[in-house]
């Protein structure tokens, strides 16, 4: 018989992969754990993501393929495992907050589906600095990068919905609201934590850095929409990887 609280913590772990991938983890037997339960696992998802990233990408690289090929392989399995949800966040913050003249115009640009030239330009940009960063990075240092980043950048989410309002009265951010504190901190933890067992204390400074990038995009979000919503928090992930990216490429020297 399983105790009570690590059966409630190993549904909730299974509702993040639910809530952030196409992960297949099977039903939830009971009453399937909300959001703001299963925010702090975030991170973990985040590991499982850039540990079948890193997988693919050591096993191209023993296959002979170049770095840069190895490095599109390995975004491309993250991407697939989350079904492209932060991608897609990023477009469209970048559709509606580059496209809309006041609140509600932004609001309605990021709902819409179709993607327009911000959109894309941000996509287009951001997975050439990721696959040119990664390229940078030789021997295991790649797939060690490819979990500790992808489990950091999804731990500052759970404190973006503790500390900002909900932007708009439906939706994924208002769906998540109710995130407490302890989670929040547990997932902050965590995320860090994975980091810095994944590479080496000469790349920590990376993570102030991370953070920094993670705040900038919170408050332009209050600046523009006046809080948080789903796009947001799929931007803020991939701000704050871009960020880990850009640092690492600087940070480890060949």
């Amino acid at each position: 018989m399983i105790p009570a609280p690590v059966q409630r913590a190993f549904n909730e772990v299974r509702a993040g992969f639910l809530i952030l991938t196409r992960i297949p983890v099977g039903r939830i037997g009971g009453a399937v754990p909300g959001m703001a339960a299963s925010a702090w696992t975030w991170p973990l998802v985040g590991l499982v993501v850039g540990g079948m990233a890193a997988v693919v990408h050591s096993a191209a690289l023993w296959l002979g393929l170049p770095l840069p090929v190895a490095a599109v392989l390995a975004l491309l399995t993250a991407t697939m495992a989350t079904g492209a949800l932060h991608e897609d966040g990023l477009a469209d913050l970048c559709d509606g907050f580059g496209g809309g003249r006041d609140r509600a115009r932004r609001l309605e640009i990021m709902r819409d589906s179709r993607i327009g030239s911000y959109g894309a330009l941000a996509l287009g940009f951001s997975l050439l600095i990721r696959v040119m960063a990664l390229s940078s990075l030789t021997g295991s240092t790649g797939a060690l990068a490819l979990v500790g980043l992808a489990a950091v950048s999804r731990a500052p989410l759970p404190a973006a919905l503790w500390l900002m309002p909900p932007a708009r009265p439906d939706g994924l951010g208002r769906a998540a609201v109710g995130v407490e504190a302890r989670r929040s901190l547990l997932a902050l933890g965590l995320g860090v934590g994975l980091f810095a067992l994944c590479l080496p204390a000469s790349t920590w400074f990376a993570l102030p850095v991370m953070a920094l990038a993670a705040l900038a995009l919170g408050w332009l979000a209050m600046e523009r929409i006046g809080g948080q919503t789903g796009d947001v928090l799929g931007a803020m992930q991939m701000v704050t990887e871009l960020a880990g990216w850009l640092c690492l490429s600087t940070l480890i020297q060949q």
